[in-house]
């Protein structure tokens, strides 16, 4: 219980930390946001009227409790510019968008990445790893808008397997949705691969030296028992970290994908209103992120305990 009152603490001052972070953007960000809503060519006194219609008049802590209030109810506060759209309904429906293919991405990049990992570990050293080792780090090499142009090149133009500017949503059929989202995640999941198997191979020679996999390969066990039984899940600590850092990380800064695909995700969503001046849009945004960021880290300290019973008994 002391553990968990602990983290809650922990958890509501990186909150709060975060959204003063995300209300300090509207002082930060260039540009007047009068001007956005208003346009050129008015008067000094008709842009502070609007000013003080925004509330940006206000001082700066009247405003951060009115608009942290607000947003503790789920208001986020209209758009600055036209249509003057609710800034929460424009964050919910480009985020599922987002969070789609940075899942998916750390899916592929699962299925792929563990089973080279392991492979590699076992032998390490020995032709297949030194393979391995070559083809990630080339893999990381590549910038992702490269990554992407390649892919949309062969698999989208050359081959025309898959689209390219077209996306379309769970609601219009999961093959359809599954169709249009395979290469975009394919582009965002190339580095996380590479990524994931470096991390967990490294990790993994290091477990498969530890007496309790000596003791293990005494007693006859398979190679692929001591690998997924034995080895794996006290090895992951590292890959299960970099998996919540990475979602928090990809929900938002896909932007150079989505921008390649023109797809109507989050990135794209923060980069169009830091472009008009919308700052209400860019807080809510960041926001949003940082929520979700902090607390699938959260869900990461927990599983720690659940993949290692060594830590749950320090624990009590």
């Amino acid at each position: 219980m002391r553990d968990a009152v602990r983290r809650l603490v922990e958890l509501v001052l990186v909150l709060l930390v975060v959204s003063m972070g995300a209300f300090a953007l509207v002082d930060l960000m260039p540009g007047d946001p009068a001007v956005a809503v208003l346009g050129e060519g008015h008067t000094p006194a008709e842009y502070q009227a609007q000013r003080a219609e925004m509330g940006l008049t206000d001082p700066l802590p009247a405003r951060y409790a009115r608009w942290v209030g607000d947003a503790v109810t789920g208001d986020l506060g209209t758009s600055f510019v036209p249509p003057y759209n609710d800034v929460a309904g424009r964050i919910g429906a480009a985020l599922p968008v987002s969070i789609e293919l940075a899942v998916l991405a750390l899916l592929i990049a699962l299925a792929v990445a563990v089973p080279l990992a392991m492979w590699s570990a076992y032998r390490a050293g020995g032709r297949v790893d030194r393979l391995v080792s070559a083809g990630t780090f080339a893999i990381l090499s590549v910038p992702s808008f490269l990554a992407g142009m390649l892919l949309i090149a062969l698999f989208a133009e050359r081959l025309g397997w898959f689209p390219r500017l077209e996306w379309a949503r769970l609601s219009d059929g999961l093959g359809d949705n599954l169709y249009h989202a395979i290469l975009p995640a394919l582009t965002i999941a190339l580095v996380e691969v590479a990524t994931f198997t470096r991390v967990l191979r490294g990790d993994l020679i290091t477990t498969l030296r530890e007496d309790f996999i000596l003791a293990s390969r005494a007693k006859g066990m398979p190679p692929v028992h001591v690998l997924l039984r034995d080895a794996l899940r006290p090895s992951s600590f590292s890959l299960v970290t970099l998996l919540g850092v990475s979602l928090g990380r990809l929900i938002g800064s896909t932007v150079i994908v989505e921008h390649l695909f023109a797809l109507p995700g989050m990135g794209t969503l923060i980069i169009g209103a830091a472009d008009a001046g919308d700052v209400p849009t860019v807080q809510g945004a960041v926001l949003v992120i940082a929520l979700i960021y902090v607390l699938v880290n959260a869900l990461i300290d927990v599983s720690y305990g659940r993949l290692d019973p060594r830590i749950r008994r320090a624990h009590v």
